[in-house]
Parts: C-alpha cells; sequence; structure tokens
C-alpha cells in the first residue's frame, strides 16, 4: 500500500493500515515535519475516534487548554451543545494540526509503517496486468496494489490523473499565521472562549487573535476593503505586524511569525473517490471553507471508513462492493460539510450587510432552541451521522456511544474494545450462540450494559459504526452470518 501525503488524513490511514498487518508506505513532499498553521481543533466524533484506537490520551497531552466551551455554527454566539448525543468529549479539543500529525507518525512506525519524507510524487502509472499502480516520487519507483491519495487540496496526484476537480473559486484570500508578540495591548485576548466573541474589525481589516500555547497567538485575518494578498503569495513580517497594529493597537507588537500560510473560501469536491487502483481521501477529494474546524475532521474520518475496508481488500476478504461503499459512505457526508460551510460563510462574513445581519439575528434565535441546536451541534461535531446501510434494525448505520460495560474480566468501556481495530460482535443479552465461529476480523465481547442500546446484540464496524443488530436470539441466528458476509469479511 502506498499513501501520498502525511498530514492527518494520510498518517490516520497508515496507522489504520499497519494496524490490520498491511504493509504501508507513505510519500511525503516535504522533507521534515513542519509546525505549519493548519487546522486547530479536533471535534467529538473525531476524538471518539481517536480514543477507540488509543490515540486521544497523547492528542490531549499535546493540546490546549480551554475553556469548557462548545462549537459553533457560522461564527453565531450561541454555543452548540453536543450533550445530548451521549459522548463523553461534548467539547472541541484545542490543538494544532502538526501535534495531531507528530501523534499519529509516532504511532504509524511503531506499527511498522515507513515514512519516506523528502519524496514527491512525480509520476503514477496505473498500466499494468496485474491491476496495481506504480508511483514515482523523486527517484524511488513503488508498486503496490492500491494508492490512496492524502495529498491535498492541491493534490499531485488528481492532477496527474487529470481529474477535474469541480465547484467554486474563492470570494477572499485571508491569512493564518502563528506569531509571537513582544507587546500586547488589552485588546488582545488571554484565553480561548466561543469563537464569535473574537473576531475584531479595525484599521481596513478584520482579525482573530487567539493564544495557542507555548507564548504563541494565531491570528486569523483578511483585509475589509477588498484589497486581499494573491492566494500564492508569500507571507511576510511586514504585513503581520501592520493587520495586528490596526486591529489590536500600537501596543501589540509583533515580535516574529512562525509559520503562515493563506486561505480562501473555495469550494470544490471529486465526483468519484476511487479511479481504479487510486483511491481519494482528506482534502485531495474535497475542500471548503475553512468554518468549523470541519477539514482535519473529514479528513481523519474519511481515513477510519476507508482503512478497514482497504485492508480487507488487500487480503482478498473483502465483500463485493466493500471498497466502493467507501465512496458511497463518505462523497455524500462531504457534499454535506461543503454544503454547511457554504451556508456558513454567509454568517460569518465579517462586514456582513444589513440582509446578513438580520439573518445572523435569526439563525442565532434558532440556535436558542434545544432542538435547532441539536441538530447543529449534529451536524458540526460529526455525532450525528448515519449511514445508509442495508438491514432493518433502526440502529443499523448508526455510531455506538461509548458504553459502560461488564465483561467476564470486569468493567470496560467499548472504546476499549476497539484498540485492535477490528470489528466488535457486543452481545448484550446471550443471544449469539455458543460455539459461533466468529471471524478472525471480529471481536466476539459478551457483556452486560446499564445504559445500553435498545438491542439484544451488535455487529460494530471497525470505525465504530453498527452494521447489524438483533433484539433477540432468533433474528441473531437467521440474520447475523449473512450480516457478517455482507458487511466485514467473505472469510468464515
Amino acid at each position: 500500500m502506498v499513501i501520498a501525503g502525511a498530514g492527518p488524513t494520510g498518517l490516520t490511514l497508515a496507522c489504520e493500515l499497519a494496524l490490520a498487518g498491511v504493509r504501508t508506505l507513505v510519500l511525503e513532499r516535504l522533507e521534515r515535519p513542519v509546525e505549519q498553521v493548519k487546522g486547530g481543533g479536533i471535534q467529538s466524533r473525531t476524538a471518539e475516534l481517536l480514543e477507540a484506537r488509543g490515540l486521544l490520551a497523547p492528542v490531549l497531552r499535546r493540546s490546549v487548554p480551554r475553556e469548557p466551551v462548545g462549537g459553533h455554527f457560522g461564527m453565531l454566539p450561541v454555543p452548540l451543545d453536543c450533550t445530548p448525543w451521549r459522548t463523553r468529549h461534548p467539547f472541541p479539543i484545542a490543538i494544532a494540526q502538526w501535534r495531531v500529525e507528530e501523534v499519529l507518525a509516532e504511532r504509524a512506525l511503531a506499527l511498522g509503517a515507513r515514512i519516506l519524507r523528502g519524496a514527491a510524487v512525480t509520476a503514477v502509472d496505473t498500466a499494468g496486468p496485474d491491476g496495481g499502480v506504480t508511483v514515482t516520487a523523486d527517484g524511488h519507483r513503488v508498486r503496490a496494489r492500491y494508492l490512496v491519495a492524502c495529498d491535498g487540496g492541491h493534490s499531485t496526484v488528481r492532477k496527474l490523473l487529470g481529474l477535474p476537480f469541480p465547484g467554486r473559486d474563492g470570494s477572499y484570500v485571508a491569512t493564518l499565521a502563528d506569531v509571537r508578540l513582544a507587546g500586547a495591548s488589552p485588546l488582545v485576548p488571554r484565553s480561548i472562549g466561543h469563537a464569535s466573541g473574537l473576531t475584531r474589525r479595525a484599521g481596513g481589516y478584520w482579525a482573530m487573535l487567539v493564544p495557542v500555547g507555548d507564548e504563541r497567538h494565531r491570528l486569523t485575518f483578511g483585509r475589509s476593503d477588498g484589497a486581499d494578498a494573491a492566494r500564492d503569495a508569500p507571507v511576510t513580517h511586514e504585513e503581520v505586524a501592520a493587520a495586528l497594529r490596526a486591529v489590536y493597537g500600537e501596543e501589540t507588537v509583533l515580535d516574529r511569525v512562525d509559520s503562515a500560510s493563506r486561505f480562501s473560501d473555495a469550494t470544490r469536491q471529486l465526483k468519484r473517490y476511487r479511479e481504479g487502483c487510486v483511491l481519494f481521501a482528506g482534502d485531495a477529494a474535497h475542500i471548503h471553507p475553512p468554518l468549523g474546524g470541519q477539514g482535519l475532521n473529514l479528513g481523519v474520518q474519511d481515513a477510519f471508513n476507508l482503512g478497514w475496508k482497504l485492508a480487507a481488500a488487500v487480503r482478498g476478504r473483502a465483500p463485493a462492493g466493500l471498497l466502493d461503499s467507501y465512496h458511497t459512505e463518505r462523497h455524500p457526508v462531504a457534499a454535506q460539510v461543503l454544503h454547511h460551510t457554504s451556508a456558513q460563510r454567509v454568517l460569518a462574513d465579517p462586514e456582513p450587510t444589513e440582509d446578513v445581519a438580520a439573518l445572523r439575528d435569526i439563525v442565532t434565535d434558532l440556535l436558542r432552541l434545544p432542538d435547532a441546536n441539536r441538530h447543529l451541534a449534529g451536524l458540526m461535531s460529526g455525532l450525528s451521522l448515519r449511514y445508509e446501510l442495508s438491514g432493518e434494525h433502526p440502529l443499523t448505520g448508526h455510531r455506538v456511544p461509548d458504553l459502560d460495560l461488564v465483561t467476564r474480566s470486569g468493567p470496560t468501556r467499548l472504546s476499549a474494545l476497539s484498540t485492535a481495530g477490528r470489528a466488535v460482535l457486543l452481545d448484550l443479552a446471550g443471544v449469539v450462540p455458543a460455539g459461533f465461529g466468529t471471524p478472525a476480523a471480529i471481536d466476539l465481547v459478551r457483556a452486560s450494559c446499564a445504559e445500553g442500546p435498545a438491542a439484544a446484540a451488535l455487529l460494530i464496524r471497525p470505525d465504530g459504526y453498527v452494521c447489524w443488530a438483533a433484539d433477540d436470539a432468533g433474528g441473531c441466528r437467521r440474520t447475523l452470518l449473512p450480516a457478517i458476509r455482507e458487511h466485514l469479511t467473505t472469510a468464515p
């Protein structure tokens, strides 16, 4: 297996494949990891998935302490409340993307994946009798069963294959910079609060400045007068200093810029996430306005969905259509993110018209209604996601909260049973027959649960979604084995 790109998406996928015993090589064009300005937060569903692999604890150790405040929708002043979704992680986790990459790279290497840096992909050849792919990267030539492009919004792999990236160009260019200050006025925030209260406008700029630990601040700014810099223009010390002075006062003095980049609100998505033996994930497959920390989370969740399916395909145990279900399941999820970030782009306009201001007032009032808040909290956090899977049980396709369980070995949590990356057959009522021949890809766990889901038994995919459920022993006997063969593996 070859993965192009060592960002969060590519490294998560490398962890999942290596955990499943698949030989994995990650090709990264950069010579060394860069403490670059990207990302900034982990949403609740991503936190649940990382915890299920034992990755959340090292992420939390590297995160930025912050007030326990919910996320936002369109920078509106009413926090989103994720507690109705029964999650142990109801608040976004503030952490720089490079810190997340650090954790994922350490785990991927520990599991046996290889990461080759300074190896930019220069050619992709899908010709050959075996249906595989040959990847050339700065003198290295590698043959593999599959290539997954996780190489960002400007994906080289996508361009080499000549694939269109339809969508909408950006309407503005803004700058994101991690900075250190030599002086700070009282206008500079001392802690991370709710995002809606952090945007300021002055001197022809709009800006948001937040502390991110290690005496750093993250500055996001743009021009209110429309005099945006070119998308690819280098970010200079002088322009960052000027924005800081204009918005936060003369006392706010820039010491240095640690890293900086520009972004726009362009919106694009591939029509297909699979082209034969080449698949696409993360920003290589979809880009959108950077609102609500969706990009990093969307890509990591792409990888969790794809990893176990790809491992089954490599081993020849994938049921018909399993690998194609990656596109079927994840393309609509990204399309929904593109849709709601486009709406947020209007609501978050730093220079709203009178009509937009009226719209903001109305949506703010709606967010104060519990049902509306719950809906948008589930949408933004990923907790409400349901895949359209075959099966009549109402739990099919839904995530399973991190349940408190009691097994023969004692108390545990569902997340602790998922660290091996295999599916879990959770028998909560003794309905799975004794001696049932569970395939190697599935762990059978007999447990009790005081506040469990409304089912006697659940078959939970490696990415934490229910692909089968039964209410009694009869339903279990009739439908369990066919469900295993349809959703997980052809192996007996």
